[in-house]
């Protein structure tokens, strides 16, 4: 039986992962009954996540969803299909992935 992950099993990972000041994390799976990557069952698959974190200061936009990716790989493994992803810095940081 596949399970996947639920929007509150994506925020705690999020919160807890890359510490974010503003988060949003919404089940699209509904959109795309039928197609590719969706679970008859209605398991949750596509997701929309908005997101910043202070860790993605000075990171370009690739390493910001690659940082995203990193805290969901368990999730994705498990059936999560897809992450659309929007992720902003929200402050200073000494480096990409590292708060001050």
């Amino acid at each position: 039986m596949m399970t996947g992950p639920t929007v509150q099993m994506l925020e705690e990972r999020l919160r807890e992962r890359l510490n974010p000041s503003r988060l949003e994390v919404i089940d699209e799976s509904y959109q795309h009954a039928g197609h590719a990557g969706a679970h008859p069952s209605g398991v949750g698959t596509h997701f929309r996540v908005r997101i910043a974190s202070p860790l993605f200061t000075n990171c370009s936009r690739v390493a910001r969803h690659r940082l995203v990716y990193d805290a969901t790989q368990d999730f994705i493994d498990q059936g999560l299909h897809a992450l659309a992803i929007e992720a902003d810095e929200t402050s200073p940081a000494t480096s990409c992935g590292t708060s001050v």
